[in-house]
């Protein structure tokens, strides 16, 4: 396939300032609506054939986020698009300042295979809403939702403007190679390492939405009951294949054991099991191994067990874990949740700078100068108190990762700006020219511009 031919049509395309024009981006973010709602049952049959991922849980975590995504567009694309004043110092007065914000061009959404169509879909809305052209390069591995989102893309959107292209490392590899006015990538930080390598020869921006072990922190102050439902949901759904589900749970020493009834109590009654479409497969066998390397028997407080043939892990809780254990050594991305313990806050919040800064933290506590104290000194990219996972559903929340956990973010607002340049202009008039930049200079022009500047 020749990409410099595509993505040189998609050039042109945005150099007719097509995408410019607001009532454009509109029909077209309308039109991927309506496209995806008439295509729903495909959808859902696509990634259950992927992973099994049942109908309710693909609605919830992916389907319904992209409608919010472009409602949200619809209602405030023109306000995003506006033009914004500024103040102005008394140097360049008479005059005013302004910012426009710009579409950056031609840009390239790269997918992950974790929620196929949310995390490869909704970057392409926000850039739509900037006014850019996309080419969309999903994940292979699920090919499933890969082959029915290039379908539905390709047969339904001038490729100029709006297309996907399938592949693996060999295709990403050479569209990396061509020069694209913006790049976004969700995935692992190795890849995302190569990414901006590759960006970087061509000295193109990148977002980059990594992952890293987000850390669940729980004082001895907390509703147990609750804490603990609140963590299991957000841990075992999808099977834990998500970026933001809590990675690891640091608790309190003395609530230690208590949690981890709760959190058996809970597993127990959600019933997680595939044949009752709230449970999903492991996506491949390479990550199905992955994560049993991970389970130490010793250390099992509840499941461990699973299906190789099936790619099935029963939720997992592990006990007594140290920092120096494997599971503590990388991101999980699976349905195991070790269980750490802490006497002091200070002693957790240690723990936690020790590994790379999170895409998440979760900090469970009642205590307001505990909760103060954890979100002072602990950097991570975006999270909750007393829950986890829901603030991925603000779209009012910028979404994104801080050092080994990610570059720049998105979700609204924010989308639109990762996929814009924000132009600034100062603007004259020709009535009056005051002389005192203009040489030949004098000790009284000098006086005269301190007084000024300051």
């Amino acid at each position: 396939m020749n990409y410099e031919k595509i993505i040189g049509q998609q050039h042109q395309f945005f150099n007719t300032n097509a995408t410019r024009d607001i009532s454009f981006r509109k029909k077209e973010l309308k039109r991927l609506k309506s496209i995806l709602q008439q295509n729903e049952a495909l959808l859902y049959s696509s990634i259950y054939k992927d992973f099994k991922k049942s109908e309710f849980e693909t609605y919830i975590t992916e389907l319904s986020i992209i409608y919010h995504e472009i409602d949200l567009a619809l209602a405030k694309i023109k306000k995003w698009s506006g033009k914004k004043r500024a103040s102005i110092s008394l140097t360049n007065l008479p005059g005013k300042s302004y910012i426009i914000p710009e579409p950056y061009g031609t840009v390239l959404v790269i997918g992950a295979w974790n929620y196929p169509y949310q995390l490869s879909i909704c970057p392409a809305i926000a850039a739509i809403a900037a006014g850019c052209t996309v080419i969309l390069k999903p994940s292979e591995i699920p090919s499933h939702t890969s082959e029915i989102m290039a379908k539905l893309i390709n047969e339904n959107f001038d490729p100029g403007f709006f297309r996907v292209i399938e592949g693996g490392v060999k295709e990403t590899t050479a569209l990396l190679a061509v020069k694209f006015d913006k790049i976004f990538f969700t995935g692992s930080v190795p890849v995302g390492k190569i990414i901006y390598q590759a960006a970087a020869k061509h000295l193109t921006p990148v977002t980059l939405e990594l992952g890293g072990k987000s850390p669940a922190i729980i004082t001895k102050d907390v509703n147990i009951n609750l804490t603990a439902k609140r963590l299991v949901w957000a841990k075992f759904l999808n099977a834990g294949q998500t970026c933001i589900a809590p990675d690891y749970v640091l608790v309190e020493s003395s609530i230690k054991d208590q949690l981890l009834s709760s959190i058996k109590h809970h597993i127990d009654k959600a019933d997680y099991a595939v044949e009752n479409q709230n449970y999903p497969q492991i996506i491949n066998e390479q990550n199905y191994d992955r994560l049993t390397n991970f389970i130490e028997a010793d250390k099992v407080y509840l499941g461990g067990t699973g299906n190789k043939d099936e790619r099935i892990i029963a939720p997992t809780v592990l006990k007594d874990i140290e920092l120096s254990d494997k599971v503590m050594q990388d991101e999980i991305f699976g349905p195991i949740l070790p269980v750490l313990s802490f006497e002091t806050i200070e002693e957790a919040i240690e723990k936690v700078k020790t590994l790379s800064k999170p895409l998440s933290c979760y900090i469970f506590t009642r205590s307001k100068s505990l909760k103060n104290k954890m979100l002072k000194e602990i950097s991570f990219g975006g999270g909750a108190v007393n829950d986890a996972v829901m603030h991925f559903t603000e779209q009012t929340l910028p979404f994104g990762g801080v050092g080994d956990s990610g570059i720049g973010n998105y979700h609204g607002k924010y989308g639109f700006e990762t996929f814009s340049h924000y132009k600034s202009v100062l603007q004259k008039p020709f009535w009056i020219e005051p002389n005192l930049k203009y040489s030949p200079y004098s000790a009284t022009k000098l006086k005269w511009l301190k007084r000024i500047i300051g």
